[in-house]
């Protein structure tokens, strides 16, 4: 598959569109009629291709990014590049592939978190935050959480849908990863009540904060 095309992996996504998958993803905001399971299908068969994966990413096509992103080498991007490809990217499904799948292993993912945090675009700042969450997980040293607290206090209750969202992650991550910061973030929650009435499948947890926060705290402690 070295020798793959542009022409022939467009021709197959578009042989692989479902009408009904993409009135689902239709509704999310996302504009393709792929099943996920056949595009990671497909992207496992062309393996990484990294000149490929730039190519698919500028037909614009949302499906063609996605795979783009599957078949890339994340840590092969410049800082700038990945910037233009956040703020090219359309959909929340590329947005979210690109920070989660790209961003997080490329080397320049602390500079862009703290760069698009301040950024004055709601849904570039998003992935700040989502990358901030991220540190709150993983590697939390050197981090001003109680700051942190402080920006969503004031913040999120207003805030555009994307990038509430991201905030509201953040807060629940940071109470339950961190003791000392659980009840203010808990509280916080319950002051704002952020997705609060949230529809919620069952056997799914709210993302509602305080209810998040608790349900994974008493996962934590079953273990």
């Amino acid at each position: 598959m070295a020798e793959t095309t542009v022409a022939e992996v467009m021709a197959e996504l578009a042989d692989l569109e479902d009408p009904r998958t993409r009135e689902v993803n239709e509704k999310h905001g996302d504009d393709h009629g792929v099943n996920l399971s056949k595009l990671r299908a497909l992207a496992k068969r062309l393996k990484t291709q990294q000149e490929l994966a730039c190519r698919l990413w500028e037909t614009d096509d949302t499906a063609a990014r996605l795979l783009a992103i599957l078949i890339c080498r994340p840590k092969a991007f410049e800082r700038d590049e990945l910037d233009v490809m956040l703020r090219e990217a359309r959909t929340p499904k590329v947005h979210d592939w690109l920070v989660n799948y790209v961003v997080k292993k490329n080397p320049h993912s602390g500079e862009l978190r703290l760069a698009w945090s301040a950024d004055p675009d709601p849904v570039v700042a998003s992935a700040g935050w989502a990358l901030t969450t991220e540190r709150v997980a993983k590697k939390p040293e050197g981090l001003d959480l109680a700051g942190l607290l402080d920006v969503i206090e004031t913040e999120m209750k207003d805030a555009p849908d994307r990038l509430q969202w991201a905030m509201n992650h953040c807060l629940a991550q940071i109470g339950i990863e961190h003791t000392e910061h659980r009840a203010r973030a808990v509280d916080i929650g319950e002051r704002l009540e952020v997705l609060k009435d949230y529809p919620t499948p069952p056997g799914c947890t709210s993302p509602f904060a305080p209810i998040w926060i608790t349900e994974m705290v008493r996962r934590q402690h079953d273990k």
